[in-house]
């Protein structure tokens, strides 16, 4: 692999980073958005989404066994059913049962930030690797001339 091939490679290695970021980002807002959201379409209360992130392989010349990272992908949104929903006495809400209880989402909020906050420093970075794959192009153009 020439260097140029290798500097293609890098950037192609954070877009994938990107993309995948992006992918948790939506997911996150999605599940803040419906913190409390008794009642969907699939009956319920809205249960939280998690992104299961896989590594891309390439194959090298030598076959599976040298396979080596091309990048990162979201590969799944999952639903959190390791949570259980809350249940809270609110005996006038549309969606209680005779008991009074209704059932809102395990979606904590706290925690949604939190990932949120991480996923956003993650996507920071590979905008940062971009940028800096871009300089040493353009750093390796000059010194070409």
């Amino acid at each position: 692999m020439s260097g140029l091939d290798n500097l293609f490679s890098g950037m192609r290695i954070a877009s994938t980073g990107l993309t995948a970021e992006r992918v948790r980002i939506d997911t996150i807002a999605e599940n803040i958005a419906n913190a409390r959201t008794t009642r969907t379409p699939e009956g319920g209360a809205y249960r939280r989404k998690m992104v299961l992130f896989e590594p891309i392989l390439a194959e090298s010349l030598g076959g599976r066994a040298n396979a080596h990272s091309a990048g990162v992908r979201a590969s799944q949104i999952l639903r959190d059913y390791s949570t259980g929903f809350q249940l809270v006495h609110e005996a006038g809400h549309p969606d209680a049962d005779e008991n009074g209880m209704v059932e809102y989402p395990n979606v904590n909020t706290v925690i949604e930030m939190s990932d949120l906050i991480t996923a956003l420093r993650a996507y920071e970075a590979n905008i940062t690797a971009q940028e800096n794959f871009i300089r040493m192009a353009e750093r390796a153009m000059q010194l070409a001339r």
